[in-house]
């Protein structure tokens, strides 16, 4: 039997205020959200002016790099791509750039997900979020 690693609450709490530090620091208003490796919510931070549907997106985005072990962004460009068939894939929803696994050692610990500004700043912030592990 092996021995499987996992996010603890320290580590999520880390990550939360690594990522919102990023956003804060460059003043926008997201949501972030991070899930276990199957995709299961463990923290979810609306931060002030961060529109509601953004709560239901980051959430999403975060499932997606979770069960895919990639970054979201993989899968909008598979349907950018022309691959539009993609989008009936059973429970992904979340298929835009934003939500980036969290990797160690090969392994996919969770992911964050982020939504609010340009998907590439989303980006950015979970990343921001993620490198406070010091994987």
């Amino acid at each position: 039997m092996k021995t499987k690693m996992f996010l603890e609450l320290s580590d999520v709490k880390l990550i939360a205020a690594a990522a919102e530090a990023e956003a804060l620091r460059n003043q926008w208003a997201v949501t972030i959200a991070i899930v276990d490796d199957g995709g299961h919510l463990l923290w979810l931070q609306r931060l002030d002016g961060a529109p509601a549907l953004t709560a239901h997106i980051a959430p999403a985005k975060a499932n997606t790099a979770a069960l895919g072990r990639r970054e979201s962004k993989a899968y909008e460009d598979i349907v950018n791509g022309g691959r539009t068939s993609f989008l009936s894939v059973p429970t992904v929803e979340g298929l835009l750039e934003g939500g980036v696994p969290i990797l160690k050692d090969g392994l996919c610990l969770g992911a964050v997900g982020v939504s609010g500004v340009k998907s590439s700043e989303d980006a950015q912030i979970a990343r921001a979020g993620i490198a406070a592990l010091a994987l």
